[in-house]
């Protein structure tokens, strides 16, 4: 299977997920590694081959489907190898053949409102956990400060839904995937203010709190039109 990356979002203690498009089918895949093991050091800032643009080739992998993360495909790490890096046209030209306009055309009528401006499936709902969205309205990047925390959000509107959305972006965070990188996130805000074209890469994370648990809505990565291929520094 080779996919190119356009998903590199960070996850809680310390992990990372990573996923992309299907050269073959121009469908979504996300490999994923056996419990317990830690993506992070397959990146490509720590040799391995996985950053936004890398056409990956993942050796054997096996599909293990557990909705809504349709998408999923177990792999060893020996079995993924980068094979070239996509050119900037390239990769523009994937992530719109991926886009869609309406949330709801990327993971279906279950996806539904859980808060004011919030979205998420129920457990074991949905028809996809990952996709492009091509925003007609333009989103808004900032930084929330919750007590001792900070918070990075978007605003996000496809004219049904009008959202304010956590960023696991990777590249957003200092190198902890914790504390967020401020003079970054100001920079890429100021590109969203002067109305640069934006093509939003999605996902819902694995259902949470323990308690009535759902899959919330996520912004995972966000890609110019002017460079797509921005990576990880």
């Amino acid at each position: 299977m080779e996919i190119v990356i356009n998903h590199l979002t960070r996850m809680s203690r310390g992990q990372i997920c990573v996923a992309g498009i299907c050269a073959k089918t121009q469908r979504h895949a996300r490999p994923v590694l056996p419990e317990g093991a830690n993506m992070t050091r397959l990146l490509a800032r720590n040799g391995g081959p996985f950053d936004i643009g890398n056409v990956v080739q993942i050796d054997e992998p096996t599909p293990c489907p557990d909705r809504p993360h349709v998408e999923d495909h177990r792999f060893l790490p020996h079995n993924a190898q980068l094979i070239r890096k996509t050119s900037r046209e390239e990769f523009w030209k994937l992530l719109t053949t991926a886009g869609e306009r309406q949330l709801e055309d990327i993971f279906g009528n279950e996806l539904i409102k859980k808060h004011p401006t919030s979205c998420c499936t129920e457990k074991g709902r949905g028809k996809a956990s990952l996709g492009c969205l091509m925003p007609e309205k333009q989103p808004v990047l900032f930084i929330r400060k919750k007590g001792e925390k900070q918070q990075i959000r978007m605003i996000v509107d496809d004219s049904t839904f009008h959202l304010d959305l956590g960023v696991t972006d990777l590249r957003l965070y200092e190198k902890d995937h914790f504390t967020p990188n401020t003079k970054l996130t100001e920079r890429v805000a100021k590109h969203l203010e002067a109305g640069e074209k934006v093509i939003l890469s999605l996902g819902l994370t694995r259902a949470f709190p323990k308690e009535n648990p759902v899959h919330w809505l996520q912004i995972n990565n966000i890609h110019f039109r002017r460079n797509p291929l921005w990576q990880l520094e």
